[in-house]
C-alpha cells in the first residue's frame, strides 16, 4: 500500500456544498476584497482570517493587477480600508518591478487616498504589517502627492488624536510645499493650530444646540449627504424643521453619488417618518440605470447567514445590502428569494421592493441548489443571483447563457463559478457592469 501520495481535499462551502477547488490568485483576491469591510467579523469567518487571506492573495498577483484592483475597490465600490491594505502590499511587491516601474506605487497611492485620515491609516497599516518603521520611497512620494490635495478644511476635519496623526504624516513623508500658502498650511498641521472646521461633530461636541446647528448646516449646504442620512434620527429627535430635511434628502447634494443603495434603507429604518422622500431619493439615484433587455429573474439569498451585520457598529445586515440591490434591477423582472424554500415576491423597486424581499419568508437554511433547479425551468433570458455564495446543497451549472452570481460575502469558498459570470461586491455599479458586458456581446 502506497502512503506517500498527494491527497486532494475537495473544497466545500462553509455549509458543505461542493465549491471550486482552487481559484486563480486574481479571482481569489477579487472575491475577498470587493465585498469586504476590512477587519470585520462575518457569520462564518473572522475579520483577521479574511485580512490574512487578502494579503496572501495580493502577494501572488502582479503589481499592475494589484494597483488596478485597489483603484477599483476605492472608486467603484467606495471601500476605504481594504484598498489601503492592497496599497501596503503593493508598496512591497511593486518595488523594483521593471515591467511597471516604481512609479506605479506612488501613482496608485496618490489616487486611492481620497480622505485626509487615510494618510495616517495607510502608514499605521504599514507599521503593523510591513515590519519596518521606514516608509518605502514610492509610498512616501505617493503620500506626499495625496497630502497636497487637501485644503485646510479637510486637514482640520481629520486632525484627530489617533496612533498616526497628521503631523506624524508630515514628519514621516517630508513633503515639499509648492508655495508659501501651502507651507503655512502644513505648519498649522504640524503645530495643530488649524481652525476647527464648521461640521456638525465639532459644533455639537462644543455644546451647541442640536436643532439650531443642523438647521444652519442644512441651510448653508454644509452637511454631506451621507452625514445627512446617518443623522436623520438625531434631527427628528431634536425637532429640526422637517421641510429643510426633506428638501436636503431630495436634493442629493454633498457626495450623494458615493452613497450605496443600502444606506437609504438604513436611513429609512432609523427615521421612518422620512421614508417617502428617502424612497424618492433612492429612485432618483437609480434612475440612470439602463433597463436590461429581455426577461430577467432575480434570486435573493435570505438565509440565516445573510442576517449578519455588515459591521460591528452597524445595525444594517447583509440581507439589507442584497435586498437593496435586488430592488433596483431595471427592466422586465421576476423576483424570487431563497432560504429553505423558493418564494416569488412582487418585483417592486425602491423601499417597497426591499421590504417585500426581507419579509418574504423565514431566514433559515441555504438551499440554493434546490432553488436554482426550480428557477432553471422558468423562461428567462438572464438570471441574477445575489448571495454570500454559501449553499447547503450542490449548485448546478446555469441554464441561461447570461447568468450572474453577485457575491456579497468575503468567504473563502463559494459556488458561483464555472459558466457563471461571477461578480464581487454589492454596489449598484454591478448593474451597469451587466449592461455593459451584454452590450459588447
Amino acid at each position: 500500500m502506497r502512503l506517500n501520495v498527494f491527497a486532494r481535499k475537495a473544497a466545500r462551502t462553509h455549509e458543505g456544498a461542493p465549491a471550486v477547488p482552487r481559484l486563480p490568485s486574481e479571482q481569489r483576491l477579487r472575491r475577498s476584497v470587493l465585498s469586504c469591510l476590512l477587519w470585520e467579523d462575518e457569520f462564518y469567518e473572522d475579520g483577521q482570517s479574511i485580512a490574512a487571506r487578502i494579503v496572501a492573495a495580493a502577494e501572488q498577483v502582479s503589481p499592475a493587477v494589484l494597483a488596478a484592483l485597489a483603484i477599483e475597490a476605492r472608486e467603484v465600490f467606495n471601500l476605504r480600508h481594504a484598498p489601503l491594505l492592497l496599497l501596503e502590499v503593493l508598496s512591497r511587491t511593486g518595488r523594483g518591478d521593471k515591467q511597471v516601474g516604481d512609479k506605479l506605487v506612488a501613482d496608485t497611492v496618490a489616487r486611492v487616498v481620497q480622505r485626509a485620515d487615510e494618510l495616517g491609516e495607510l502608514i499605521a497599516l504599514h507599521h503593523k504589517l510591513g515590519g519596518r518603521k521606514m516608509l518605502p520611497a514610492q509610498m512616501r512620494k505617493g503620500l506626499a502627492r495625496a497630502l497636497a490635495k487637501f485644503d485646510a478644511y479637510a486637514l482640520a476635519k481629520y486632525d484627530r488624536d489617533v496612533a498616526v496623526k497628521l503631523r506624524d504624516v508630515l514628519r514621516l513623508v517630508r513633503p515639499t510645499p509648492k508655495d508659501a500658502e501651502q507651507s503655512a498650511l502644513w505648519k498649522g498641521v504640524k503645530d495643530r493650530t488649524l481652525q476647527a472646521p464648521d461640521t456638525w461633530e465639532v459644533a455639537l461636541s462644543g455644546g451647541a444646540d442640536k436643532k439650531a446647528t443642523f438647521e444652519r448646516l442644512l441651510r448653508d449646504g454644509k452637511l454631506g449627504y451621507l452625514a445627512l442620512l446617518r443623522n436623520l434620527r438625531n434631527m427628528a429627535d431634536a425637532g429640526v424643521d422637517s421641510t429643510l430635511v426633506r428638501q436636503a434628502i431630495v436634493a442629493r447634494k454633498g457626495g450623494a453619488h458615493r452613497v450605496l443603495p443600502f444606506r437609504y434603507v438604513a436611513a429609512a429604518r432609523a427615521a421612518p417618518r422620512f421614508e417617502p422622500v428617502i424612497d424618492q431619493a433612492l429612485q432618483a439615484a437609480i434612475a440612470g440605470l439602463r433597463p436590461l433587455s429581455g426577461k430577467t429573474i432575480v434570486l435573493i439569498d435570505v438565509s440565516g447567514s445573510m442576517d449578519y451585520r455588515l459591521s460591528g457598529k452597524s445595525d444594517m445586515k447583509r440581507i439589507d445590502a442584497a435586498a437593496a440591490l435586488g430592488a433596483i434591477v431595471p427592466g422586465e423582472v421576476r423576483l424570487f428569494t431563497f432560504s429553505n424554500d423558493l418564494v416569488e415576491v412582487p418585483p417592486r423597486r425602491g423601499m417597497a421592493g426591499v421590504d417585500a424581499i426581507v419579509r418574504s419568508q423565514p431566514h433559515a437554511g441555504t438551499n440554493l441548489g434546490a432553488a436554482l433547479d426550480k428557477i432553471y425551468k422558468l423562461p428567462h433570458d438572464r438570471l441574477i443571483v445575489v448571495t454570500d455564495e454559501q449553499s447547503h446543497d450542490r449548485v448546478a451549472e446555469p441554464a441561461a447563457k447570461r447568468s450572474y452570481m453577485i457575491n456579497v460575502g468575503s468567504y473563502k469558498n463559494g459556488v458561483g463559478y464555472g459558466r457563471w459570470t461571477h461578480i464581487d461586491g454589492f454596489s449598484e455599479a454591478v448593474i451597469r457592469f451587466i449592461a455593459e458586458v451584454e452590450n459588447v456581446d
